[in-house]
């Protein structure tokens, strides 16, 4: 089952640690997601497989 995931939405990785905060889906193209903390600046982003992410409870 895939999960859809959409952008604003707030997502973890699959390996997340419990002490970091959940990240903010900016962007998806294809299997590529783009991430961000809402510390970073707008301009700092991770991009990374969506396989790789979870909707956050």
């Amino acid at each position: 089952m895939v999960e859809l995931l959409h952008p604003g939405s707030f997502v973890r990785l699959r390996d997340h640690p419990e002490d970091l905060p959940p990240f903010q889906l900016i962007r998806r193209r294809g299997t590529r997601c783009w991430v961000r903390q809402q510390a970073w600046g707008s301009m700092v982003h991770l991009e990374l497989p969506y396989r790789r992410l979870t909707a956050a409870a």
